[in-house]
């Protein structure tokens, strides 16, 4: 204990006082040390390498901020998807074609409609939903869902993430044109079913048949080419048997 007391007490002894802060400096003080720091003379290469980085950090926020809400827009039908959302399907030329539109619930397994969107892509199809789970004034749960099931790693995050090429829209108009009661239900619809809402009415083409059932979408389509004929489903079946 006495080895234990000395060392405590040396320790004691030695001890160095506690820092303190300097006192605070006078008006006069300050305000030369502001006017030196001004003076200061900037680095021209400096002062540009950073201008460069602000701007090239604005560019990339500004492009992945339109990407995201263009994203938004076409998953809740109000933007038109781009051309190539629809090639080999919609068709500018002459020659008539029928996009195929598969309807489905928020209720339905992510899984399940991951499966049917990737089926889409292929076909060149659109999924329909007939409202927003929460409530149409309620955007983000929607912006969420489809997301989730248009991405193509579903462990990635972030605007950046690889997407899906087909279309997502919420049209409560389409279900019901068709009378859609019951999901998943598969129609050929002639023209644009993803035009906004200011572009149709009640009159708009609609499909001539509707299958329903829970299965691939290959599986549909041939249902729907019994019914209504093969030349609706033709294009829809190829890119599916090329892909």
């Amino acid at each position: 204990m006495e080895r234990v007391k000395r060392a405590a007490a040396k320790a004691k002894a030695s001890a160095k006082a506690s820092p303190t802060l300097p006192a605070k400096a006078d008006a006069a003080t300050q305000r030369r040390a502001f006017e030196g720091i001004n003076r200061r003379k900037q680095d021209p290469a400096m002062v540009r390498r950073v201008e460069a980085d602000v701007a090239a950090a604005r560019d990339v926020l500004a492009v992945e901020r339109e990407a995201a809400s263009r994203r938004i827009a076409q998953a809740l039908g109000l933007e038109q998807p781009e051309a190539a959302a629809l090639a080999g399907v919609v068709s500018t030329g002459g020659t008539k074609r029928w996009v195929p539109v598969l309807f489905v619930s928020s209720s339905m397994p992510v899984e399940t409609l991951r499966t049917y969107a990737g089926q889409l892509e292929r076909a060149g199809g659109v999924m329909a939903f007939r409202g927003m789970p929460g409530g149409m004034r309620q955007v983000a749960p929607m912006a969420k869902l489809s997301a989730a099931i248009l991405r193509r790693d579903p462990g990635c995050e972030g605007p950046a993430c690889a997407m899906r090429d087909v279309q997502v829209i919420v049209d409560p108009l389409v279900f019901r044109q068709h009378g859609v009661t019951q999901v998943p239900a598969l129609a050929m619809v002639p023209g644009d079913p993803t035009l906004p809402y200011c572009e149709r009415d009640a009159a708009s083409p609609r499909a001539a048949h509707i299958v329903l059932g829970d299965a691939a979408l290959s599986g549909l389509l041939e249902e729907y080419g019994r019914l209504a004929g093969k030349e609706e489903v033709r294009d829809a079946l190829a890119h599916l048997a090329r892909r």
